[in-house]
C-alpha cells in the first residue's frame, strides 16, 4: 500500500511542476505579447491558460499532501 501511495506522490510532484512549468511559459508569453505589440489580442488568452495552470497546481499541490498525511497515517 504504501508503494502505491509513494508512487502517487511522485505523479503528483511531477504534475505540479508541469503545471508550474506550463504556467511559467504562458506568463512569458503574454510578457513577450505585452512588449511586441502593447495591444491585448492573445495577451487575455495566455492570461486565462495561466490562471488555469497555477490553479492545477495548487489542486495537485493538496492532493500531494493528502497522500503525504496518509502515508504519514499508516506509517505511525
Amino acid at each position: 500500500m504504501t508503494t502505491i501511495l509513494i508512487i502517487a506522490l511522485v505523479v503528483l510532484m511531477a504534475l505540479v511542476v508541469f503545471s508550474l512549468v506550463r504556467g511559467i511559459v504562458a506568463f512569458l508569453q503574454t510578457t513577450k505579447l505585452d512588449l511586441e505589440s502593447g495591444e491585448a489580442e492573445h495577451v487575455h488568452e495566455m492570461q486565462l491558460k495561466q490562471n488555469k495552470m497555477m490553479f492545477a497546481r495548487i489542486k495537485y499541490q493538496a492532493l500531494a499532501v493528502v497522500v503525504v498525511a496518509v502515508i504519514l497515517a499508516i506509517a505511525s
